[in-house]
């Protein structure tokens, strides 16, 4: 399966959400509105906006199956990452608007008792969406998608949100209504968090940001390639799903053009072979190179 491969499997998950976004925003509403419960309608709405969310994330998986052109010459990957990153703004906005009305509910001196039907509508959502991030998330780690992770992250949020109003309402029925607004506030700093986690791996990832250990584990195999005598320089960075990688080596200043050749295809196959790394540059230079130039001066 090729990397555009991937993307199109990405998609199915993108649908299954908005699929069960659509379905338990009515649920929610109606069950809400029947039964009398805020909670439960609040939480509807909030369904409402992660389908926004979603539409983005597919959105994203369209455009990065693009193929390159004259103005991407690496292709449109990196509309996954921007996917996520909108994914995080709308996941910000909710976290805080549960906070916003929590808060308000908290101080509040007009509390009612919802039926506990809307309870076990809430529970019945949360367990929905817990097998739709369980779906997402195998999904993403299989075909190493970011957009698909950031909204199965979306999911498990909502599955949060979900048991959150079931605490509260069924609270409310052993006369602690206060633990309706207590439950939201945990939640929603949850959900915050959550977006706060997408939002810094995104803009990482878009300013060419690279982890540290990652890269050194990447080096150590260049330099365990036969051939290689020192590292000069080596950069990586993460275009969607992918990691491109420039690295300058030391050979043999001795060895044919042919061989430095063969040296630099070895680095490429080694690095696809253990870090599937599709994209690499290779620039090769005599070894002890600068100790010459230092001797002629």
């Amino acid at each position: 399966m090729n990397q555009y491969e991937e993307i199109r499997q990405g998609e199915k998950g993108a649908w299954v959400s908005i699929g069960a976004y659509l379905a338990l925003s009515a649920i929610k509403l109606v069950a809400g509105y029947w039964f009398a419960s805020g909670a439960l309608v609040a939480d509807g709405f909030n369904n409402l906006t992660d389908i926004v969310a979603s539409a983005a994330v597919l959105i994203g998986l369209r455009i990065s199956q693009k193929p390159p052109d004259k103005d991407h010459a690496y292709g449109h990957f990196r509309a996954e990452t921007i996917a996520a990153l909108i994914a995080s703004f709308i996941m910000a906005t909710v976290g805080i608007q549960v906070l916003i009305t929590a808060g308000g509910s908290l101080f509040s001196s007009e509390r009612h008792a919802p039926s506990l039907s809307s309870a076990w509508v809430a529970l019945f959502a949360a367990a929905c969406m817990a097998v739709v991030y369980m779906y997402n998330r195998r999904l993403a780690n299989r075909i190493n998608n970011q957009a698909l992770m950031a909204a199965a992250k979306d999911n498990l949020s909502d599955a949060l949100v979900s048991i959150g109003a079931a605490v509260g309402i069924i609270g409310a029925q052993f006369g602690m209504p206060w633990l309706d607004p207590v439950a939201a506030v945990v939640v929603g700093l949850i959900i915050c968090k959550t977006a706060w986690s997408i939002f810094y791996s995104s803009t990482h990832a878009l300013t060419d940001g690279f982890d540290a250990n990652e890269l050194s584990t990447l080096r150590a195999t260049v330099e365990r390639t036969n051939g290689v005598k020192s590292i000069k320089d080596m950069k990586a960075r993460v275009h969607g799903s992918n990691v491109l990688i420039d690295v300058i080596v030391g050979v043999d200043p001795e060895l044919t053009l042919i061989e430095s050749h063969q040296i630099s295809d070895d680095i490429e196959k080694q690095l696809e072979h253990k870090h599937n790394i599709m994209s690499v540059h290779v620039h090769v230079e005599p070894h002890g190179l600068e100790k010459l130039d230092e001797i002629s001066k």
